[in-house]
């Protein structure tokens, strides 16, 4: 059970809960939408990302919603998948060498919407943690 009641705005769970502050809510679900969609990344990719983050930031409702899925994975999601690791393991503090990896396989337009992809999916996952929000029982 969450911390706190859901609001009437928002549509899923977690909306609900920044409902209580709805111009946060509207805004960050448009930025969420935004970082989302195809754009130098594929949706594909991100998905694996978010999936990968939801293991390791402490979201149960992340959580649920599935794991990497390792056989969708092609040269450039296994490269931002395994970045995305090092940052769960890091706390953000990449090494330069990582980023030359990254700088192999990514062109910076790339590399500047992963790390944005990932620090804001990391914020929503750390929101659900901290508001203790769980997927639906059946």
């Amino acid at each position: 059970m969450a911390r706190i009641t859901e609001s009437t705005n928002g549509e899923s769970p977690f909306q609900k809960l920044l409902g209580h502050n709805k111009g946060i809510m509207d805004l960050w679900n448009q930025l969420g939408d935004e970082l989302g969609k195809d754009g130098k990344l594929t949706e594909k990719l991100k998905e694996q990302v978010r999936r990968t983050l939801a293991q390791g930031n402490g979201c149960e409702y992340c959580k649920a919603k599935g794991k990497p899925e390792p056989h969708l994975f092609d040269e450039k999601i296994s490269i931002a998948v395994g970045f995305a690791e090092v940052f769960l393991k890091l706390k953000g503090n990449i090494p330069d060498a990582t980023f030359d990896v990254l700088k192999d396989y990514l062109s910076d337009d790339e590399i500047s919407e992963l790390c944005a992809f990932i620090t804001f999916t990391t914020a929503s996952q750390y929101f659900g943690a901290i508001m203790k929000l769980e997927p639906a029982t059946t």
